[in-house]
């Protein structure tokens, strides 16, 4: 018996329908036209300028070539960290595992993922020399749903780094947050 396919419509709904943490504010706004003949993309942003990102599905009925399917999720996060953090060696690798952690919390089924995870710290000079040095990392990734089920907890994964990145604390099982936050 064949799977039963959703639309996209019923995958934005969906898409739309999460709420997210209290510290962490999602806009929808305008997707890329020319990847792909359906999109969908969103920006969050933690509180206290802790982290921002961005999330964006792409939809082709016949696929593309490199996605190996009809969709392809690409994201961005980036978080401002101290200057020990940008200096570890195993940021990078711990970053990525954030990202892959989150996707198999959530079940998401996926393939062909790819991205870079890079870090950046900063020491002002000149006119700027009154700054403070500051450092931040920023995770790229994309990854391949196996189908437009479920799509939802891909965006889910997605928070979950945000949230990770910005050092937020977890949330317990079974706690619920009430503050809505969609903007």
């Amino acid at each position: 018996m064949a799977a039963q396919q959703i639309s996209f419509d019923q995958i934005i709904a969906e898409i739309r329908a999460i709420t997210p943490r209290a510290e962490i504010i999602i806009d929808e706004v305008p997707a890329p036209q020319k990847l792909a003949p359906f999109a969908i993309a969103l920006t969050a942003d933690v509180l206290e300028d802790a982290a921002t990102g961005r999330f964006v599905l792409l939809h082709d009925p016949k696929g593309q070539e490199g996605w190996s399917g009809q969709y392809r999720c690409v994201t961005f996060v980036r978080a401002a960290i101290d200057q020990s953090m940008a200096a570890d060696p195993m940021l990078s690798d711990v970053g990525w595992s954030w990202l892959v952690e989150a996707l198999k919390k959530y079940d998401c089924q996926y393939e062909a993922p790819s991205g870079t995870v890079t870090r950046v710290a900063s020491v002002s000079y000149g006119m700027l020399e009154g700054r403070d040095e500051d450092s931040e990392m920023e995770i790229r990734a994309s990854w391949t749903p196996t189908s437009g089920s479920g799509i939802a907890h891909h965006v889910r994964a997605w928070l979950d780094l945000l949230g990770l990145s910005a050092a937020l604390e977890p949330i317990p099982d079974g706690v619920t947050q009430l503050t809505p936050n969609r903007r």
